[in-house]
């Protein structure tokens, strides 16, 4: 559940998985990476549809979606000239900082245009990936402490 919530995402739900709850480090991020893409899966197919209505209907909400968006668009477009779309997907959901996992990444994928599919594949890869970055992080930190 933790995974699925934004900015947490997976970067929280894997340490307390391994700290909290003792999990193994493969059940561990196949659980958090599950929940972290659950939602995912829904934003990508409906994020037009649903920001169409908000920022119809509430002013609120057309002030946060332009600051979420704009501030992805910025974050997101040096990769994608660097990298290409596809690969700098994948990083930017890779990187296990505050707002560059899947939620942001789903809404980069719907700024530049990238076919539904492949963002749920792209964003998959870049979870496995963020949380094997995470796992190591967290055991190096353990190793460290004990």
């Amino acid at each position: 559940m933790i995974a699925m919530i934004p900015i947490a995402e997976l970067r929280v739900a894997l340490p307390v998985a391994l700290l909290v709850y003792k999990m193994s480090f493969w059940s561990a991020l196949f659980w958090s990476v599950l929940g972290n893409m659950v939602p995912i899966f829904f934003i990508v197919w409906l994020i037009s549809p649903v920001v169409k209505l908000l920022t119809k209907h509430f002013k609120w909400a057309d002030k946060f979606f332009s600051w979420w968006f704009n501030r992805v668009r910025y974050k997101f477009e040096q990769g994608a000239l660097k990298y290409g779309i596809n690969l700098a997907l994948v990083i930017f959901v890779a990187i296990p900082l505050p707002l560059t996992g899947a939620w942001s990444g789903a809404v980069a994928a719907f700024l530049f245009g990238i076919p539904s599919r492949r963002a749920l594949i792209l964003i998959t890869i870049g979870v496995i990936i963020a949380g094997i970055i995470v796992g190591l992080i967290t055991g190096g930190g353990l190793y460290l402490f004990k």
